[in-house]
């Protein structure tokens, strides 16, 4: 049973943050656009139908205005897909054939893509990025909770074969006896 002390505590932690474990309930790795459509929306600009009745000096300015909400879009999108990654790395902490950590090889591959596409200025482009990087990571993310749960199949059939192994002999040694 757990202390006066611990319940308090606990108490206080899901009264400040909603939960005992905040982190885990609250953030996904996916909290970027839902659809691809959606992406695509928030990172294109898009022609106005009244462009041509606007002076060409507030064209100008709001042309600036629009490029400058782009790049903060596509630059916030990139830095969430990044953190996610450096999230996702920390799961593959076995070694390669080579004997380096996994999650070092993915995180200084990670950082090589993102430097080479760094001047990247192509809106289409860049979103094509971002959608691959989010795939790759979902996917990678799938493949080791997938491969988890086998493992875990697997020792907990290895250990029920134990168990109902020695459960029949002790039950046979008595009767043995008798």
């Amino acid at each position: 049973m757990a202390s006066p002390t611990s319940q308090l505590w606990s108490a206080r932690c899901r009264s400040l943050t909603g939960s005992v474990f905040p982190r885990a309930a609250a953030r996904s790795l996916h909290e970027g656009p839902d659809t691809v459509d959606e992406l695509l929306d928030r990172n294109l600009v898009k022609k106005k139908k009244n462009e041509e009745q606007r002076s060409k000096g507030s064209d100008e300015e709001e042309a600036v205005l629009l490029e400058r909400r782009r790049l903060t879009s596509i630059r916030r999108e990139s830095l969430c897909l990044y953190r996610d990654i450096i999230r996702a790395t920390r799961f593959f902490s076995w070694p390669d054939a080579r004997g380096a950590v996994w999650r070092d090889v993915l995180r200084s591959n990670a950082r090589r893509e993102f430097e080479e596409a760094r001047f990247e200025r192509d809106p289409e482009i860049i979103t094509r990025l971002l959608i691959g990087g989010r795939d790759a990571v979902q996917s990678a993310l799938y493949k080791l909770a997938d491969a988890q749960r086998k493992k875990i199949a697997e020792k907990e059939e290895e250990e029920e074969k134990i168990r109902g192994g020695s459960q029949s002999e002790a039950l046979l040694v008595p009767k043995a006896h008798i």
